[in-house]
């Protein structure tokens, strides 16, 4: 069976340390999408498609060390990363 697009974008979330509004903001210009899709939002097909490609590219740039996992920038204010 496969994993919703929610389930594959927590795990996203998880492997990139990404918060859900930055991931929403960056993927598809709305910090609201992660907390409407856990809420019951339906996505259209080109929102998912959207989501996935920019998943996709993350992982891909990541690879090749273009980019670095990003965490939460409010962690780093107090000195935890």
């Amino acid at each position: 069976m496969e994993r919703s697009l929610l389930q594959r974008i927590e795990g996203f979330l998880v492997e990139s340390r990404m918060p859900p509004s930055v991931f929403g903001r960056a993927a598809v210009h709305d910090p609201r999408l992660v907390s409407d899709l856990r809420g019951g939002r339906e996505p259209g097909l080109r929102v998912t498609c959207r989501v996935e490609h920019f998943m996709n590219k993350w992982r891909s740039d990541f690879r090749v060390g273009r980019i670095a996992r990003q965490g939460d920038r409010r962690m780093r204010a107090g000195g935890v990363a």
